[in-house]
């Protein structure tokens, strides 16, 4: 049986009543279901990354950003791919191969997460494959977009998009609670969880690259520490005594050749075991189910086939091309860049703050998933309203709201923290930058087939063409907030790039698409451009762009 529709119009009210509602919502749901399993493998990096120091892997910091960057290089580039894909082979034979590709990197990451000696450059390279889960993307909202009509466009995308974010949030509140315990046929045993911190409250005293004294600023803490010193009074040692405040404690003393003491630590030492593998292997299933239940069940829509060149030359050759992709970046990109990144900045930031007791710092993994989640929910909610009051006030809103998110975490001292006080204020600052994005989001996705009214193929690649671009999100945003933190001590200069980068955006998206008359706006169903032009000039549209 063909895989290809024979009739879609679902602009035509009777054929909308009669076929092809059931059809495009049925659609959406197996779509949907498929999606949620892309973000999630696309995104599995980011939450494995922040427990392979403690079992073992001797990876720092920047390597870390790295591995939780490369999914954003490779689903960008698989997104451009993706942007041909839907017009040559349909939903069907795409969507399905996509989710059984998957399997690939999910399998790798489960095997190699088991072995403290897997070299660097295996998990850069399943790092890299997680891509797939954000390439597939541009497959999928061009597909949604061709089995609704406009009046629907928003809402059925938002929906699509806003519960396939979700996996990104899923991924991050599974983790910690399916790493911890063997799973039934699970290949693998278990891993050993070290977690050390410094204890802030023993201080070293140094002259001269020598330990002076070592002070312990808490009593009952000193009540069990004991520093050795010889008759001189140099640090010969210091003894950690046994008792319920220091079970879990370790001394290191560092010596020169000459004996003398050149360095103490004393750390808090957790120790568990954990199936790290788990965080991999569970969607394996998911994704089986999925990709078969795509081949049963989806159809795909005819559409023209037009030349690569073609299509590269419908998006570059005009100036809206640029403008969409520059705003998709700014909401979509921010949203997966975020996300992405949001463990690490946690673990990093608030991780070691001078004089904090190494035992309140934050899990980041208890954290992290509220942001997509935010971010996900207002997604999957606003659609509706940007059908009704259009999409590109929202995306002004959106926008607007991420620069004074930028300017709180910078001016409030939040990036920079000197207490763990802080912590509270940076987390609600950063989840108020996810709804934003998360509203920009919803808001693109009506927005951008209203900019390209006079073809649903344009409005579909531009979802497609967009997408790909925002996809690099968590490769820029990984890499620079990495980058900026371990050369400039902070990630201050990466917001204030960021605020900038938002500001034109939010300007171009007011000149264009929101002010008053402006060229393309969207202010509602039955006031976009697209309905204030004659007749006359919809059909020189729409035979132009033929």
């Amino acid at each position: 049986m063909s895989s290809w529709l024979v009739r879609w119009e679902p602009e035509n009210p009777q054929f909308w009543a009669e076929e092809g509602s059931s059809r495009a919502w049925g659609t959406l749901g197996v779509t949907t279901f498929s999606l949620i399993a892309s973000f999630a493998t696309w995104f599995v990096m980011s939450a494995v990354v922040i427990r392979l120091p403690a079992i073992g892997f001797k990876f720092d910091t920047m390597q870390l950003f790295w591995l939780a960057a490369m999914p954003g290089l490779s689903g960008g580039a698989m997104r451009t791919i993706h942007f041909f894909l839907i017009p040559i082979f349909g939903t069907r034979a795409t969507l399905t191969v996509a989710t059984f590709i998957k399997l690939i990197p999910m399998v790798w990451l489960g095997f190699a997460v088991q072995n403290p000696e897997t070299p660097y450059l295996h998990f850069l390279i399943i790092s890299f494959l997680c891509g797939f889960g954000g390439g597939d993307f541009s497959s999928y909202m061009p597909s949604s977009s061709l089995f609704f009509p406009k009046r629907l466009q928003g809402t059925a995308m938002g929906i699509q998009a806003g519960v396939g974010n979700f996996g990104v949030s899923l991924v991050q509140f599974v983790t910690p609670w399916i790493i911890g315990f063997a799973v039934a046929g699970a290949a693998g045993g278990p891993q050993l969880f070290t977690k050390s911190t410094p204890v802030f409250d023993v201080k070293i005293i140094k002259d001269a690259g020598v330990v002076k004294d070592v002070v312990v600023a808490k009593e009952t803490l000193a009540n069990n520490i004991s520093v050795v010193k010889d008759e001189t009074g140099a640090i010969k040692d210091v003894v950690i005594s046994e008792s319920e405040l220091t079970k879990n404690m370790k001394g290191e003393v560092s010596k020169n050749d000459n004996g003398v003491v050149t360095d103490v630590t004393v750390k808090a030492v957790v120790k568990k075991s954990i199936w790290l593998q788990n965080a991999a292997f569970w969607y394996v299933p998911w994704l089986l189910f999925a990709g078969i239940l795509c081949w049963v069940y989806l159809k795909s829509v005819p559409m023209r086939r037009p030349s690569i060149g073609k299509i590269l030359k419908d998006m570059t050759d005009n100036k809206h091309g640029y403008i969409c992709t520059w705003t998709y970046i700014m909401t979509f990109g921010s949203f997966a860049g975020f996300s992405a990144a949001f463990p690490l900045m946690i673990k990093t930031i608030y991780g070691n703050i001078p004089g904090m007791d190494a035992a309140l710092a934050p899990d980041p993994l208890k954290y992290a998933f509220i942001g997509p989640l935010i971010g996900s929910s207002v997604r999957f909610l606003g659609g509706p309203l940007s059908d009704k009051w259009g999409g590109s006030i929202f995306t002004q809103i959106s926008g607007v709201g991420m620069i004074l998110g930028c300017l709180a975490l910078i001016f409030g001292g939040l990036l920079t923290p000197t207490s763990l006080d802080q912590f509270p204020l940076f987390v609600a600052v950063m989840l108020w930058i996810f709804l934003m994005a998360g509203i920009g989001n919803f808001a693109t996705f009506r927005q951008y087939p209203i900019v390209f009214a006079f073809s649903a193929r344009r409005g579909a690649q531009s979802l497609g063409w967009t997408g790909a671009w925002a996809a690099y999100g968590p490769f820029i945003f990984s890499s620079l907030i990495g980058s900026s933190i371990t050369k400039y001590g902070s990630s201050i200069p990466f917001f204030i790039g960021a605020m900038a980068f938002y500001a034109i955006g939010s300007w171009l998206n007011w000149w264009y698409y929101t002010k008053p008359g402006a060229e393309r706006g969207d202010w509602g169903v039955g006031k976009t451009w697209w309905d204030r032009i004659t007749e006359s000039e919809r059909e020189q549209y729409v035979t132009a762009n033929l």
